[in-house]
């Protein structure tokens, strides 16, 4: 049964990971008032979890935190944390741009913990309903599982922010042996002196996994599997990081679409299937230095894949074949950890009825309008953002946190302004 609530918020958010965060900051920090409700299926606020791991570092600066880059002088800037932590000089005297990411998920919280009042933990929505005054939708309802209950919501606006989905390689399923980075530390203490892991993706994640399996197990082969020869670095020079200005999402938006393809060519080694360098340098230094030794426990599988992989109840077999000569090696391994990457979340997955008056380009994808409002239909009044999936029309920082101070100020104005709807 659905509990009733006949208040009409002025905005309901639908996720509170760093975006909704930021954007729930932005709203507070305005002058208007804005009754919002923001919905979060996770018990409590977390991002990222399962690859937490110790010595990690962040790959932006701290500056492009959740309101720097907005208000430098907002309460809820990374600096703000460090000294209501009392660590604001030693961080100083730490000389880097990059804190931890364990640190980094420390100010999120701290941040996060500032909005209880309005968030909703626990909160799986699972459909969303047009609500009609005459001819014309007026808002939204939201209907959220929060336990063995179902809970309603109404809004004049949503905002639709659920984050990253994780992506399995075709045709292989998680399972108690096969898991995604995404839960990484949470399945590791599930697995007891293993002889061989494998890991499957040449991206950030998947040398990290890399990095701390071998770390973690001493008596274990841990073996990397991917297509490229080797790991590729990641190019955050100062002229390549101008893609994640906020001026280059003006650029992007206002482009051709054979403009934004080369764009998205040219710059996905900014943060696609590439790697910091000194992640780099370490594994191969550790792996030259087993060859030194004698004991080779770390094994790079380059210009390879898995062909076949079957889970059994003690083991995964795994069949890898070497692309230049089509050599195939079967290995038995204890897990198979799939750092292969993550895509956003469909947000019509959700929208429902609602979905059907949103309005799509010619490749099928919604058409966003420059303030993250998605293009409708005349006949809806009840403004609609995504935080997101919206990289195919604002560009490579849509799903980063590069932006996120900016985009939650934009969508705050949008949201506070007397604007028509985004009709296309």
């Amino acid at each position: 049964m659905s509990t009733p609530d006949a208040h009409l918020h002025d905005l309901a958010g639908i996720g509170f990971g760093p975006s909704n965060l930021a954007l729930a900051i932005a709203l507070r920090e305005l002058e208007q008032s804005v009754d919002a409700v923001f919905l979060e299926k996770q018990p409590r606020f977390g991002w990222h979890r399962g690859m937490l791991i110790e010595g990690t570092t962040m790959q932006v600066s701290f500056l492009k935190d959740l309101a720097t880059m907005r208000d430098p002088a907002s309460p809820y800037t990374f600096l703000s944390y460090l000294r209501a932590k009392d660590r604001l000089i030693d961080f100083i005297n730490h000389k880097t741009m990059y804190p931890s990411r364990v640190e980094f998920h420390d100010y999120l919280e701290w941040a996060a913990a500032g909005f209880a009042d309005q968030v909703e933990y626990g909160s799986e929505v699972v459909a969303v309903r047009p609500v009609h005054d005459g001819g014309v939708i007026t808002g939204c309802e939201i209907i959220a599982r929060q336990g063995g209950d179902l809970v309603t919501r109404r809004a004049r606006n949503l905002v639709v922010a659920t984050g990253l989905e994780a992506r399995m390689p075709e045709g292989v399923r998680s399972g108690p042996r096969v898991w995604h980075t995404r839960d990484l530390l949470r399945r590791l203490p599930d697995l007891r002196d293993p002889r061989r892991v494998l890991v499957i993706g040449a991206g950030q994640s998947g040398a990290e996994a890399v990095d701390h399996l071998h770390r973690t197990f001493p008596n274990a082969q841990v073996c990397a599997v991917f297509a490229k020869y080797g790991y590729t670095p990641a190019d955050d020079s100062p002229f390549a990081n101008r893609i994640f200005d906020p001026a280059a999402v003006d650029d992007f938006y206002a482009a051709p679409e054979h403009v934004k393809r080369m764009l998205m060519g040219y710059h996905g080694s900014t943060n696609y299937s590439v790697v910091d360098l000194d992640v780099i340098q370490g594994l191969y230094r550790r792996m030259y230095q087993e060859k030194v030794l004698g004991r080779e426990r770390l094994r790079i599988m380059g210009a390879s894949r898995v062909v076949e992989l079957v889970e059994e109840a003690d083991r995964v077999r795994v069949t890898v074949e070497f692309l230049p000569t089509g050599e195939r090696t079967v290995l038995e391994a204890d897990a198979v950890v799939c750092a292969t990457g993550y895509r956003s979340s469909d947000p019509l997955q959700l929208l429902g009825e609602l979905g059907e008056h949103c309005v799509r380009r010619d490749d099928g994808q919604l058409q966003v309008e420059r303030d993250y409002r998605v293009a409708t239909t005349g006949d809806v009044r009840c403004g609609i953002y995504v935080q997101g999936p919206t990289e195919h029309t604002h560009g490579i920082s849509s799903t980063l946190l590069s932006n996120t101070a900016v985009r939650a100020a934009e969508i705050a104005h949008s949201l506070t302004r007397a604007a028509t709807p985004a009709h296309a």
